[in-house]
């Protein structure tokens, strides 16, 4: 076989990436007679189902801007998008006197959305009234009710609502519809509905009759039934313009969600069960606005740190009364502020939250956290202690007494002869890809010795300040390195906006050789910086680096977007080390044999971002994967951090499945590295949950909620040897590839080295450079 792709092939079409997530929206055609409607739609929809905020595609021939804004204050997805109306009027038709004789069509352009998934249309004279979770469940097909006739039992749908999956998002589908459109072959009195019921021929999915519950069914003014999810107002006498005789109780549903703008910010401020993040921001900072209420901006607030706006959070929170008394919104409040780096205001914020038995715990920690940024381990230790005297149970206040109880002192050897690392250093228990990565970088930066007589380590998530500038001013160099540092929400502060606390100041300070070795760019789709202090420190470090190099092309463009262009050519590729494990551990020895094992990986860390609305399916495709695997091996549950347990759990919970549990949160660096050298085959989610087990020779099949898992895949040219959490074949996937690589598994692991020697020898050339740019 041969030793896989050069450099200049690594890399490799975004087309081969696979889908990151599900996407999912809502969409209405929507014009000035029927906004009335369509504004009860959306307050209905948000009410009924407060946890529910997808983007929401409003497709117009034209709408006033005032009109535009009315909807935007509605909803904070909404995105307009307008028909190509002249492509209709090649269709036939059939009463010139109907006015919608023309717009009904315009719904159809639905078909030609192609970047989303699912795509779930809602006529403007619906409400919906009950939970649809249901419908954003749904992978396949075409899903519509079908039409209400009293005693006819023809097979056709109503277009009212339909749940549109992506193999009807084609240009295909759209052929044959304008092709039944132009011919006239279908019920012309019906529009767009009579087109889909002749190009689909009854081949549609069944919803059940509560998803599109026309008002016909209520005549003579029979109440709505208790589980009515949407109500359909059909006919003529739309509900705004005020309704017809005989559906007052119909009527009098539609009537709840007439509301101003104000109503509808209280009322759903005020729902039960949980609240769509991006609503709780929309709605609430609105009524934090007007009302200045402590409450709604706390939830706000807490709403903001978990997209990590943080200052937005503290924007939110500075227009509220707050009392002195009460502490929640105070620790909020403390939270936010030392998220953008205002310590002092931050410590006096947490202090008062400490006065409250239920939020002095949380207080306490967040309080040992700044003592701890600013080197007090002391204070730290004594601040830790303080909030498990209040909860002996509390983790973070346990994990912040830990991490400053016998603190080990750095191996000081001449400061000549160190190189400074920042990193971020994993604590006991903590993530185990996270542990073996400072080693990694130091074993492929300068060899064989990782410890403190030639490495002065620098805490990422430390403030750098004066005293840290000196220190490293004092070495050889500086290497900036050991994970996705490029992320927002892991320990964030204001002065860089990614996990590095070091203010521009300071950095532009440094007067040793900067070299920043295979950082990711770690951000989910949809997670947010803030932006502009992002930027800024970025460029200044990658003015300030002489070797700037990411460890995937994927960040490589991430970041480039985010520079000038003069900047682009010093962003460079360098694999992550632990790619190349078997080439840097001083004595590496392959393993003579393999245990007959597959183990098995999931991350829960911000597991809206990863799984969305498909937990369920994933939770059900992976059951009906481990047993089939089973059959291959025995599968194995591998942890890298405590909450990656959660798999096992919930296996055996919902369908009965006993996994072994391994901690490898417990495990030691060498420990890490045989178990994965070990095993037959690694099926991970975490991105080291697949590269570390790749450096060790160990194939591997990655579980795709990331796009830093794809992109190391495509930059070993092995897009196959990945699946997306939300493929809807994924566990037939799962097992099919993990079944190819097994067969021949000898061909695998040589297949594995092969790829690796390539990234083995990049590593190899930049190593080279960066001791010549150290002196040593």
């Amino acid at each position: 076989m041969g030793h896989g792709p050069g450099p200049e092939r690594l890399r490799q079409r975004h087309e081969d990436l696979p889908e990151m997530k599900r996407r999912v929206a809502f969409a209405s055609f929507v014009d000035e007679n029927y906004l009335p409607g369509f504004l009860t739609l959306l307050r209905s929809l948000a009410l009924s189902n407060p946890g529910v905020c997808e983007d929401f595609l409003v497709l117009h021939d034209e709408l006033r801007p005032a009109s535009v804004a009315r909807i935007r204050a509605l909803h904070p997805r909404v995105s307009f998008r307008r028909v190509n109306a002249a492509h209709y009027d090649t269709y036939a038709k059939g009463d010139q006197d109907n006015y919608l004789v023309r717009k009904a069509y315009f719904i159809l352009d639905v078909f030609r959305i192609r970047d989303y998934d699912t795509v779930i249309t809602l006529d403007t004279d619906m409400v919906v009234l009950g939970p649809i979770d249901e419908l954003l469940t749904l992978r396949r097909g075409l899903g519509a009710v079908p039409q209400f006739f009293y005693g006819d039992t023809t097979r056709l749908l109503n277009s009212g609502l339909l749940v549109i999956q992506q193999e009807f998002l084609t240009d295909e589908f759209c052929a044959r519809i304008d092709e039944t459109g132009r011919s006239g072959a279908y019920e012309l009195d019906k529009h767009d509905q009579g087109i889909l019921n002749a190009v689909l021929d009854g081949d549609f999915l069944d919803l059940d009759a509560k998803y599109n519950f026309v008002k016909r069914r209520l005549s003579g003014d029979l109440p709505v039934p208790e589980d009515t999810a949407v109500l359909h107002f059909t006919g003529r006498h739309k509900p705004w313009q005020g309704g017809e005789t005989g559906y007052a109780q119909a009527q009098e549903r539609w009537a709840e969600y007439e509301l101003t703008d104000a109503e509808l910010h209280a009322a759903y401020l005020e729902s039960e069960g949980e609240l769509h993040r991006d609503l709780l921001i929309h709605y609430g900072t609105a009524h934090v606005r007007r009302t200045r209420d402590a409450g709604t901006a706390r939830k706000v607030a807490l709403a903001q740190i978990g997209r990590g706006d943080y200052q937005a959070a503290v924007d939110v929170l500075e227009q509220a009364d707050l009392p002195v008394d009460e502490a929640w919104v105070h620790e909020v409040y403390g939270h936010a502020l030392m998220s953008v780096s205002r310590y002092d205001e931050a410590r006096a914020q947490l202090l008062l939250a400490t006065a409250a038995p239920n939020r002095a715990a949380t207080a306490f920690a967040r309080l040992a956290q700044i003592a701890w940024v600013h080197g007090e381990d002391a204070t730290a230790r004594t601040y830790a202690l303080e909030g498990l005297t209040v909860d002996p149970t509390h983790r973070a206040s346990r994990l912040w007494h830990q991490r400053t109880t016998g603190v080990p002192q750095q191996q000081t050897g001449s400061p000549g002869d160190q190189l400074a690392h920042v990193a971020f250093y994993m604590d006991r228990q903590g993530n185990a890809g996270d542990k073996l990565l400072p080693e990694s970088v130091r074993l492929a930066v300068g060899g064989a010795e990782t410890g403190g007589r030639r490495w002065h380590s620098v805490h990422a998530h430390r403030l750098f300040d004066e005293a840290a500038l000196e220190r490293v001013n004092a070495r050889r160099g500086l290497v900036i390195g050991g994970g996705g540092l490029f992320i927002p929400d892991t320990m964030p502060n204001g002065n860089s906006a990614w996990q590095w606390n070091v203010p521009d100041d300071l950095m532009r300070r440094i007067d040793v050789p900067v070299a920043v070795f295979a950082v990711g760019f770690n951000a989910f789709d949809g997670q947010s910086y803030r932006a502009e202090r992002f930027r800024s420190s970025l460029r200044l470090l990658v003015e300030k680096s002489a070797f700037f190099g990411l460890r995937n092309h994927g960040s490589i463009e991430k970041v480039r977007a985010m520079l000038p262009a003069h900047l682009h050519d010093k962003v460079r590729f360098q694999p992550c080390p632990t790619t190349v494990t078997r080439q840097l551990v001083p004595g590496w020895q392959d393993p003579a044999a393999r245990e007959d094992t597959i183990l098995l990986n999931a991350a829960y860390d911000r597991a809206g971002l990863r799984f969305g609305h498909d937990y369920g399916f994933f939770l059900d495709q992976m059951a009906a994967a481990v047993r089939e695997l089973g059959r291959l091996a025995e599968v194995k549950c591998v942890a890298h951090s405590l909450d990656d347990e959660k798999l096992a759990f919930d296996l055996r919970r919902e369908h009965g499945i006993s996994l072994p549990v391994i901690p490898m949160y417990d495990f030691d660096n060498p420990q890490i590295l045989d178990l994965y050298a070990r095993t037959k085959l690694v099926i991970g989610m975490r991105g080291h949950a697949g590269m570390i087990p790749f450096g060790c020779g160990t194939p591997v099949l990655s579980l795709i909620s990331h796009p830093k898992m794809a992109y190391f895949l495509r930059d070993i040219e092995r897009p196959e040897w990945g699946v997306s959490v939300h493929d809807r074949d994924l566990a037939a996937r799962l097992v099919e590839k993990a079944g190819a690589l097994l067969a021949d598994h000898a061909a695998s692991v040589a297949d594995v080295h092969g790829r690796q020697q390539e990234l083995w020898k990049i590593t190899e050339a930049n190593a080279a450079e960066l001791r010549v740019l150290f002196g040593g």
